[in-house]
């Protein structure tokens, strides 16, 4: 019997992670769910996101899922150890790639486009620590760009203004942490031009997966 995988995020950002686990694993089922009702998630408070995440996740386990992927970097970093305690099956979590970007970068600066949930919690600045040693981090206001993104309101002047302060600060990769960002990733890439490079993770959540799935097997 196949295994079934659910993605959860707090909005459509998660649908981008959902689709390339369908591409690389088309005999998965894959069950995304995401909180319509409230999104987004990055301006609230740890408490509010476990309140809100949690139930949710549950009940993923509870339909029958084996292993869930939390596509939302803002619950990833800021609840995940809590909601590991409380499930009995494998989360997959989505944080800020900055092992790979300060591992890339040749300016030694790098930047970090992701949720002010994410960017105050312990977990990303654990991997700045961890990681990012003798890299600048910068992390320019995306406070507003997942509510946009939800609404497809996010315009290309926003996108371009952003990117421009990114690239004054000398930074020469830009890690998308958060997966609505996603959707705008060839709008950033445009921006940037060739000698920056973005990178989020949809393709090493499908790594991980793989390797979960196989310690289930």
């Amino acid at each position: 019997m196949n295994k079934v995988i659910g993605v959860f995020d707090s909005g459509i950002g998660g649908l981008t992670i959902a689709t390339a686990i369908r591409n690389a694993f088309p005999e998965l089922e894959v069950r995304f769910v995401n909180d319509v009702e409230h999104v987004p998630y990055g301006t609230k408070t740890k408490e509010e996101i476990l309140a809100l995440s949690y139930p949710i996740l549950k009940k993923l386990q509870d339909d029958g899922c084996d292993v869930i992927v939390v596509a939302c970097n803002t619950v990833s970093t800021t609840a995940i150890v809590e909601l590991r305690q409380k499930l009995s099956i494998p989360l997959i979590a989505l944080e800020p790639m900055v092992k790979p970007a300060a591992a890339l970068t040749k300016t030694k600066t790098i930047a970090v486009c992701a949720t002010p949930a994410t960017l105050a919690s312990k977990r990303y600045s654990d991997l700045k620590l961890e990681f990012a040693q003798g890299v600048k981090v910068v992390e320019p206001n995306c406070a507003n760009w997942a509510e946009l993104i939800e609404k497809n309101s996010l315009g290309q002047k926003q996108i371009a203004d952003t990117v421009e302060s990114i690239l004054k600060a000398g930074a020469d990769v830009i890690v998308l942490g958060c997966t609505h960002y996603h959707w705008i990733e060839q709008d950033i890439k445009k921006a940037a031009g060739d000698k920056v490079t973005v990178i989020q993770p949809e393709q090493a959540i499908v790594r991980r997966l793989k390797q979960v799935l196989e310690q289930l097997a």
